[in-house]
């Protein structure tokens, strides 16, 4: 069964809380009376939450990359000093 762009507006505006309480009402009620809806929301919802695991991963290879860049170049010495320092017992 293809989703209507209408529903799966509806169902972005679900998740992502964007739809107010009369309208969420509503929804829920459409959940109810429509398992095809239903389906389509879980869907939906999986694909939101491998987006987020996608994008996580992505900014934790951002930052191991700019870790790597500023501790080990000779370029960033001070830097790296600088910043071992702050955290180094004393």
């Amino acid at each position: 069964m293809r989703t209507s762009l209408n529903d799966i507006k509806h169902i972005d505006d679900y998740l992502l809380q964007y739809a107010g309480k009369a309208d969420r009402a509503l929804f829920e009620a459409r959940l109810i009376l429509q398992p095809a809806l239903q389906e389509n929301l879980a869907w939906q919802q999986k694909t939101y939450d491998i987006i987020e695991q996608y994008s996580r991963r992505r900014l934790k290879e951002e930052i191991e990359s700019v870790h790597q860049q500023l501790f080990t170049e000779p370029e960033h010495i001070s830097f790296r000093s600088k910043i071992l320092g702050i955290f180094s017992k004393k």
